[in-house]
């Protein structure tokens, strides 16, 4: 069997320590490493018909036929001895583009990714709604799946992880796992959450919580007694909270606040900062379950949820500023990171300008 050309791909981004590779008709190979997209040197462009040719070598038929129909294809890849790769083609203005990221092989334990130490009591939930929040490659599922590893170590569980694509593969430790791809194991995240319902599931990853009917079975979960881990492409606590009630119709939004303050655990939201010296350092945001915070969001004062958590240190909490300003007493980033990442921009200014 022919190798696949874009393996000498895979083993440059390796190299190169970088995080994705990307791939454009008409622009050579580019690679993001540290937070930075540059072209492969010696690289030239490539045109529209090689680059189609190299990206339907990796795939089969049905899943060439649906990027050939959607435009669009996700999936997951692995080269054995190099990685594995969450894959993406796509279709844009000057023909075929795709982009792979790099999914590290071994799951990096929780105690060396500098987490703040609550993280790690998230393991020991029984039930409840934890939800880890961010940009797009700012490290949410490497934080999900230390954690998930964690619950691995500690305790005897049936896990139920539901990805699209499938990204970390777990070996069964003290708990059970069971591994679903959408689109390959389930139909939807919406139908692999409802059937974990009825798996006698203890813990269930959901990779994303896409809609309203995911988004309202994960709260559905939690209530039932499941611990519940999902993602949101949001950018702080308060807005994640916002956003959940949000997508709901107005007409349910009441009931749907009340269900969210008694199923949700916590919220951590993380960026990736640029590090001084080279590399990215991960900021977060934390909010814990409380009885002023349950409170607040029963009542919609989502205001008052910001106050909350910068009061809220000795149960864990912490504002994104506060973590930011943390780094940058530590010398781990400079005050010019620091303000462009941070929400109250007057705090670092002086030191900016």
């Amino acid at each position: 069997m022919t190798t696949p050309r874009l393996h000498a791909y895979f083993r440059r981004l390796v190299e190169l320590k970088g995080s994705d590779l990307h791939l454009r008709a008409g622009k050579p190979a580019s690679v993001r490493a540290h937070g930075e997209v540059d072209a492969l040197s010696g690289e030239a462009p490539l045109d529209d018909r090689t680059l189609r040719d190299m990206l339907r070598e990796l795939v089969d038929e049905v899943q060439w036929q649906t990027y050939v129909d959607s435009g669009d294809l996700d999936f997951a890849y692995e080269m054995t001895g190099t990685g594995r790769f969450r894959g993406n083609y796509l279709e844009q203005e000057s023909g075929a583009g795709a982009v792979f990221r790099l999914v590290p092989e071994n799951i990096i334990p929780i105690e060396n990714l500098g987490l703040p130490p609550v993280v790690s009591t998230l393991a020991d939930l029984e039930s409840g709604l934890v939800l880890v929040t961010g940009p797009t490659g700012s490290g949410k599922s490497t934080t999900l799946a230390s954690i998930i590893d964690l619950i691995n170590r500690k305790h005897s569980r049936h896990i139920v992880t539901i990805e699209d694509p499938l990204e970390f593969v777990h070996q069964c430790k003290r708990s059970v796992i069971s591994h679903r791809e959408v689109g390959r194991d389930t139909g939807s995240f919406a139908a692999a959450l409802k059937a974990a319902l009825r798996e006698d599931a203890d813990v269930v990853l959901v990779g994303e919580l896409r809609d309203l009917e995911t988004i309202a079975l994960a709260i559905e979960g939690a209530s039932m007694g499941i611990l519940v881990f999902g993602t949101l492409h949001t950018s702080s606590a308060a807005k994640t909270v916002d956003r959940v009630i949000s997508a709901f119709p107005s007409e349910q939004q009441d009931q749907a606040r009340v269900m969210f303050a008694d199923s949700i655990s916590a919220v951590v939201s993380q960026i990736l900062c640029r590090k001084v010296g080279g590399g990215r350092v991960a900021a977060h945001e934390i909010l814990i379950r409380t009885s002023g915070v349950v409170g607040a969001i029963r009542e919609g004062k989502t205001s008052m949820v910001h106050s909350m958590m910068g009061a809220g240190r000795a149960h864990g909490m912490q504002i994104m500023d506060d973590a930011l300003a943390a780094l940058l007493a530590a010398g781990s980033i400079d005050v010019r990171e620091a303000y462009m990442k941070a929400a109250d921009k007057a705090r670092f200014k002086q030191g900016a300008a």
